[in-house]
């Protein structure tokens, strides 16, 4: 990941300019509501549902979600941001870039419009936190005191996704369990490898698979409080984890895996080449398509051989809290914040969000994810509503571009053989504590 925009240093907080409370007057001429967000099944999915439902409501506007490659878009809001000048008016952040935008005044404080036009009781408060918040003090809790930035656009989690017919109904329940699962059915069928998952040098790839399996083997990447990565994340239980990632998970993904990111490990799935897979759940439909598989010419035949699960757990069940939050350009133009309002109440209303579920969406009100239209929509649908309470996150800090592009570097060597696994991992915490230190805050931020 590029990292040439860097958010400015100091303690304030946010330089925000609020949206107001009430959504003011709406044009009646015609009107493009823009979005900026990566390339990947579920943007597609945004952009129809929103022009055939809102249009309902207000049939002027018409909704366009701009998409660039997952690598590129951190740096293609961020540029625009810097320029004062966006030709989007809703940018879908990622939880963690959430303290970059806010330090840099480049969207709205939604708080007092959250306060009262959001039924907040409907939802998870690490989900409202996570998509919204700055600054995140602990993981998993709502601070009612700190300002919103952003509401939940799209849930998501990884899943474990397994071949039914090669290592049986039931998926593995522990991690170690899993790995054995996996060496063994590799053995038993040549051509098909053990396991698939994220190793890209590039976006988050490599750094969530690190810190997933970190979480699960009782490891921390950070103690948030006193703002210390070095000697946290490469203690024993972070030794342990990486040394499993490197030389036992490793060992049994595809030749050449070493820069496989989603679309990669969907491929091996897709092709019947691996016999248990970790992806996130928002790009995972495709894999019942039959015009995408070899494993079948329908979708219950499909669903013969693939299952998804939870996480297997070890000695924690955490799983990657993924997904992502929407957030008004502080650079659009009056119309457009006033519409990108309208539109973000419009979406988080009940009725809405189970429509969104419907149509492939990850909702985050909580009757929507429990809702039949959630639940009967895909086989891993359940998967994500049980995944919930389990979700940890990353660092979420102005500083989190530069922390995570050190860490898909060190840990991507590391499943390349570049490095040892103890050398990375050290360099890891060396040079993110550094970027900690050298921007001057106190105070730390979600995990």
């Amino acid at each position: 990941m590029a990292t040439t925009v860097v958010a400015c240093g100091g303690d304030a907080q946010t330089s925000a300019p609020k949206a107001p409370a009430t959504i003011p007057e709406l044009t009646k001429d015609p009107l493009t509501l823009s979005f900026i967000w990566f390339e990947w099944p579920p943007a597609q999915a945004l952009e129809a549902f929103a022009n055939a439902e809102y249009k309902k409501e207000r049939p002027n506007v018409t909704i366009k979600v701009k998409t660039v490659p997952n690598a590129n878009w951190h740096d293609a809001m961020f540029t625009q941001f810097a320029a004062h000048k966006t030709d989007f008016d809703i940018a879908i952040l990622d939880s963690q870039h959430i303290g970059e935008a806010v330090t840099n005044g480049n969207i709205l404080d939604l708080t007092d419009f959250v306060k009262k036009n959001i039924d907040v009781s409907a939802y998870n408060p690490y989900l409202l936190a996570a998509y919204g918040q700055f600054p995140q003090a602990e993981t998993g809790k709502r601070d009612e005191n700190a300002s919103l930035y952003g509401l939940p656009l799209l849930g998501d989690t990884w899943t474990m996704i397994y071949r039914k017919d090669l290592i049986g109904d039931k998926p593995p329940q522990t991690w170690d369990e899993m790995i054995s699962a996996a060496e063994k059915c590799q053995a038993e069928n040549p051509g098909v490898s053990g396991l698939a998952f994220h190793q890209a040098n590039g976006s988050d790839a490599a750094a969530v698979t690190y810190n997933t399996v970190n979480g699960v083997y009782g490891g921390n990447l950070w103690d948030p409080k006193a703002r210390k990565i070095q000697g946290v994340l490469n203690d024993a239980a972070g030794q342990e984890a990486m040394n499993v990632l490197v030389n036992k998970m490793k060992p049994l993904t595809a030749k050449g895996s070493g820069n496989w990111f989603i679309d990669e490990v969907n491929a091996a799935v897709a092709q019947g080449k691996a016999c248990i897979a970790f992806n996130w759940i928002a790009a995972s439909g495709g894999l019942l398509d039959p015009k995408q598989s070899t494993l079948g010419t329908t979708r219950e035949e499909i669903l013969g051989k693939l299952g998804f699960a939870t996480l297997p757990t070890q000695k924690t069940n955490l799983v990657p809290l993924g997904g992502m939050g929407m957030h008004v350009s502080a650079y659009s133009s009056e119309a457009n914040q006033a519409e990108a309002l309208n539109f973000m109440k419009w979406f988080e209303g009940a009725d809405i969000q189970k429509k969104w579920a419907a149509a492939g969406g990850v909702p985050s009100r909580t009757d929507a994810l429990a809702s039949p239209e959630f639940l009967n929509a895909g086989p891993f649908n359940k998967v994500y509503a049980d995944s919930v309470p389990r979700m940890r996150d990353m660092w979420n800090v102005p500083e989190y571009a530069r922390l995570v592009d050190i860490e898909n570097t060190n840990v991507n060597a590391a499943l390349n053989g570049a490095k040892q696994p103890k050398a990375a991992l050290d360099d890891i915490a060396k040079e993110q504590q550094g970027v900690l230190d050298s921007s001057g805050r106190k105070g730390g931020g979600g995990l």
